[in-house]
């Protein structure tokens, strides 16, 4: 077995030809004291026995040109770069290590202790001894085919070496036991393993391997990491700037809540604006609470001169019957009793009156004729019992017909209306209450309302407005106002004839007379000082057309008794013209 390994060579610790090559390593070159004479060999005790070497016919069939040196093994002393003379005549020796045959199996194992290279004869160049002389060529990089095994070592199983010469003699030059380090030959200042440097192209290293930044690269770190930086500080301000920007939107500031406003120190308005017209006409109107003995409503009415007079609509005092109660509340809190003075079920109008109230604000009336359609007004009232409720819109329409009541079957409980149309809001509870054009005169008095469909019972059966609301004109109602206060019941105009109610075509046909199969036409009333006879149907009435029995009477209605018409009809197919003077009917 061989000695320990001093120099602790893998990968057991002893030098062999199992041992992978060694690291290329960066040797420094050596000073010139301490390098060993290039002459030094090893004693020739240490030479490999006769037996060992390899046959002459084998050495000598070798040719010199193909001998490749071989790099020395880890801890082999290199031998001296001094110039050496050159040999005189290659000998069989230099035979490539490569060719020589196998090693015999008995030849004794020489002890490592007492071993040593065996030199050269004819100081021929050893194989791998080419290292020692700097005229050479390096070692050849790694993978290079040309490279050979490492010689074998002494005290190793040792492969057959060539015979020189007459004695046998190995060849000068052998390495020597590793534990006797033969002293190196002086060589030049630039050594041998410095011919090739692997690490020639990628600049200094750190001790774990990596490359050891230059100043420009360090440069361009700093540059990278101040950018990455500003980033971060950017992100962060810009995050702690929109928390605290929102907070102090939320909460107006970090110190007490101060909201802005501004006033223009204004407070009147336009006689002709809609606060200028409530201002002046809520004084004026009323809100009417009324109960009897099997109903109660609400509505509202507005006062028609200083005596305590009051118009309304007749089906708000209605549910009080005869001996009923009803409540007036004035716009400043103040209430007081009122009694009926009249009322008329064909008009839907009735006035009542206050006592002991002084200091009262009759509201102006207007004419109603000159209103014209998108005219502006203004509705005032208590919807669901809400008084001093104030809307506004403009007249939608004019003349519409429009009939209201008869939910009992009683055709006289049925009112007839010439109204006008407004898109003013008007809900349950502004019945009675005014319709005021923009000089906050009364023009109508709101009536009725058309909903999309019936109320529920939480509002008393009755829908709100979806902005189709009707007035009753206010000449009418001045005239039938002025009747009740002066005679208690007001004057039907009337022509004197009996419509088919049933009849389904176009206009109003003139009926047979009832079931006793007289005349439809009352005998000497106007329609029959005017020729007018039963069957004929009346399709206009001063030029504007009328559709049904409902038309004509709310078109008749809308005149006075007195009041001379010109109707159109046809009879037995030929139309024709006739003019009469209204007639007069008691009121109920």
């Amino acid at each position: 077995m061989h000695a320990p390994d001093p120099y602790g060579t893998p990968p057991y610790g002893e030098p062999g030809p199992w041992a992978p090559a060694p690291p290329v390593q960066h040797p420094a070159t050596a000073p010139a004291s301490a390098t060993a004479p290039a002459s030094a060999t090893a004693p020739a005790s240490a030479t490999a026995p006769a037996s060992a070497t390899a046959p002459a016919s084998a050495t000598a069939s070798a040719p010199t040109s193909d001998v490749r040196p071989t790099p020395p093994a880890h801890g082999t002393a290199v031998p001296a770069t001094a110039p050496q003379p050159t040999p005189a005549a290659p000998q069989a020796a230099a035979a490539s290590y490569a060719e020589a045959p196998a090693p015999v199996a008995a030849a004794p194992v020489p002890d490592v202790a007492q071993s040593a290279a065996t030199p050269f004869p004819d100081s021929s160049p050893p194989p791998g001894a080419s290292y020692a002389y700097p005229s050479q060529p390096g070692p050849p990089p790694f993978g290079d085919p040309a490279r050979t095994v490492p010689p074998p070592y002494a005290g190793g199983a040792q492969a057959a070496q060539p015979s020189h010469g007459a004695g046998g003699q190995h060849p000068p030059g052998a390495y020597a036991d590793p534990a006797q380090s033969p002293q190196a030959a002086p060589h030049s200042s630039r050594g041998p393993w410095q011919n090739y440097d692997p690490w020639a192209g990628s600049g200094s290293l750190q001790q774990n391997g990596a490359p050891v930044d230059d100043v420009a690269r360090r440069r361009r770190r700093r540059g990278r990491t101040l950018l990455v930086g500003a980033l971060l500080i950017a992100v962060v301000a810009g995050g702690v700037g929109g928390v605290v920007g929102a907070y102090l939107e939320r909460n107006g500031g970090v110190g007490a809540i101060e909201l802005p406003q501004t006033s223009d120190g204004v407070t009147g308005r336009a006689p002709d604006s809609v606060a200028g017209i409530a201002a002046s006409a809520l004084p004026s109107v009323v809100t009417l609470h009324v109960s009897g003995e099997s109903a109660q409503g609400t509505g509202t009415g507005f006062v028609l001169d200083e005596r305590g007079h009051i118009l309304t609509n007749n089906h708000v005092v209605d549910p009080a019957g005869a001996d009923g109660d009803i409540s007036v509340t004035f716009s400043g809190g103040e209430t007081a009793k009122a009694t009926i003075v009249g009322r008329d079920t064909g008009y839907d109008l009735a006035v009542v009156r206050v006592s002991g109230v002084s200091g009262l604000k009759p509201l102006p009336l207007g004419n109603s004729e000159e209103v014209r359609v998108g005219d502006p007004v203004v509705a005032i009232g208590a919807p669901f019992d809400l008084a001093n409720t104030v809307t506004s819109g403009i007249i939608s329409a004019k003349e519409r017909p429009i009939t209201a009541g008869g939910e009992s079957g009683n055709v006289s409980d049925v009112s007839y209306v010439d109204a006008l149309q407004t898109d003013a809001p008007i809900n349950p509870g502004n019945s009675g209450g005014p319709l005021l054009d923009g000089k906050a005169r009364v023009i109508g008095i709101n009536s009725a309302i058309r909903s999309a469909g019936s109320g529920s019972e939480s509002d008393g059966g009755q829908a709100g407005s979806i902005g189709l609301g009707f007035a009753i004109p206010i000449n009418q109602g001045k005239r039938v106002a002025e009747e009740l206060i002066n005679t208690g019941k007001a004057t039907h105009p009337v022509i004197g004839v009996t419509l088919d109610m049933d009849y389904s075509g176009d206009g109003a046909r003139i009926g047979d007379g009832g079931d006793g199969g007289g005349s439809g036409v009352t005998s000497g009333g106007p329609a029959d000082r005017a020729g007018m006879r039963s069957g004929d149907v009346i399709t206009e009435v001063d030029g504007q057309r009328v559709h049904s029995g409902d038309e004509l009477i709310v078109k008749v209605r809308a005149h006075r008794p007195g009041d001379r018409l010109e109707l159109t009809l046809l009879r037995d197919g030929r139309e024709r013209t006739v003019t009469l003077t209204l007639g007069s009917s008691g009121g109920d």
